[in-house]
């Protein structure tokens, strides 16, 4: 890879040096080193994957989105560059160039710290009120201008038939030692429409949704602790805020890892679903339709039941989609999820309770 050659393409100073970034697993990200007139600079360039996504597409909805959110974060009186995730446009105004060695985005640097883990419940408020605040900035942004950059990503009825594909084909012959987590599944397809119908008929809006709500995707003030940005926009798409609270409650209220195979010590944390609930409800209230509130509980469980047959799907397939480690892998990445909907289903009531009292 020729960075100099890249940067080329850029007004961003005379390059200096460059140094890993980050741990993400989809795109290759870098730091890198500049110089210009007003002194050294930070930027953050980036390789994007184009065996999951299409460059112009991807980089058209993180441009509007971006571009979006710096204009509401100056009219409130922030500072987008601080605040905000940045494109930085090529010479010709370009969102990212193309290469022989493949296709690159450069981003601002944002001076912050992200948590991979989450440690207190005040951090996972304020995780929270990041997307919350994310989701009600782009309330009035017209959701259907985007691309489904992963088609269907979300739609758990198509999920579910691509489970019961696998189950039916059984390419490694596993089907047979899994009997009770595949039954696990079938017996919850009346989860599977749950958003989906609401969507199709209009009765929950079609919003800007991240798609990857986690900790990590959330840049703080190192010294107060302050939310300074959401990033890592690359499945910015339509969906359902019920999807971005779901699949954060799925995250970050399992009192384990995701592929923990001591059960015992997988649990469903509900004070840490309440201090989410807190912090995304507070920033969505003025917003967030009734419908949608109604739906926030049964999301946790959905988003989770969708990921656990994913994962179990892919162990029926020979583990193709999701990296593995070891034997197994993906079985108990599925079986944690199932752990994780067990505890869910048997405290509902008061999961829908703490969302009113939220509200």
């Amino acid at each position: 890879m020729d960075i100099k050659e890249i940067l080329k393409n850029y007004e961003i100073g005379t390059f200096e040096k460059v140094s890993p970034l980050g741990e993400g697993h989809i795109n290759d990200t870098m730091l890198i080193y500049a110089i210009d007139k007003e002194g050294g600079k930070k930027y953050v360039l980036q390789r994007i994957n184009e065996n999951l996504f299409d460059a112009e597409k991807l980089m058209n909805n993180v441009t509007l989105v971006t571009d979006f959110i710096r204009k509401k974060t100056a009219e409130k009186g922030g500072d987008p560059d601080k605040e905000c995730l940045t494109v930085i446009r090529t010479k010709d105004g370009r969102p990212f160039v193309k290469t022989a060695d493949g296709s690159f985005r450069i981003y601002n640097f944002i001076d912050g710290v992200s948590y991979q883990v989450v440690e207190r419940p005040e951090d996972f408020k304020r995780c929270a009120e990041a997307f919350g605040e994310f989701t009600a900035m782009l309330a009035d942004f017209d959701a259907n201008s985007l691309y489904e950059v992963i088609p269907k990503f979300h739609d758990t009825e198509k999920r579910f038939n691509d489970f019961t594909a696998s189950v039916k084909k059984d390419a490694c012959g596993r089907a047979k030692d899994v009997a009770e987590e595949i039954d696990f599944v079938l017996k919850r397809k009346g989860y599977c429409d749950r958003i989906t119908s609401l969507l199709r008929t209009g009765e929950i809006p079609t919003r800007v949704t991240h798609n990857d709500t986690k900790l990590n995707n959330v840049m703080f003030d190192r010294k107060t602790g302050k939310c300074l940005a959401v990033v890592d926009l690359d499945t910015v798409m339509p969906g359902s805020l019920c999807y971005d609270f779901g699949d954060a409650i799925r995250f970050g209220c399992n009192t384990s890892t995701e592929d923990d195979k001591d059960l015992s010590r997988v649990n469903f944390d509900i004070t840490l679903f309440r201090a989410f609930a807190e912090g995304y409800i507070g920033k969505m209230r003025e917003s967030i339709s009734e419908k949608e509130l109604d739906n926030l509980a049964i999301s946790s469980i959905l988003l989770t039941y969708e990921c656990g047959m994913r994962f179990l799907a892919d162990h029926l397939d020979g583990d193709v989609y999701f990296h593995v480690g070891r034997e197994n892998h993906n079985l108990d990445r599925a079986r944690t999820q199932f752990k994780l909907i067990e505890d869910m289903e048997k405290v509902l009531p008061e999961m829908e309770k703490i969302v009113k009292e939220c509200y």
